[in-house]
């Protein structure tokens, strides 16, 4: 099975879960920042990670997202960074 570029995002309000959440994508992820990570997962692997930090939040008080990052779709950007290329479906930050 073909790995694929996929974005996770939280939200979490425990430390204690935050501090997990982190350290287990960071093992994963090819780049990103405190709650979100772009991660190279095959689909069984997102699963797993998903689910796994999934049944860690509390649903009443947290939030879990994730996505795959699919090149045939437009990639949008806002904000004071500069974007210098489009290699891949994926914005290149300068």
């Amino acid at each position: 099975m073909s790995s694929r570029l996929a974005v996770f995002a939280y939200d979490i309000r425990d430390d204690r879960v935050r501090r997990h959440a982190l350290k287990t994508l960071r093992e994963w992820r090819l780049d990103g920042q405190l709650s979100v990570h772009e991660c190279q997962v095959d689909a069984i692997q997102a699963r797993r990670l998903f689910e796994q930090l999934g049944d860690e939040l509390d649903p009443a008080t947290d939030a879990w997202l994730f996505t795959w990052v699919e090149g045939h779709r437009a990639v949008l950007a806002r904000g004071k960074g500069r974007t210098t290329a489009l290699q891949d479906g994926l914005l290149l930050a300068a």
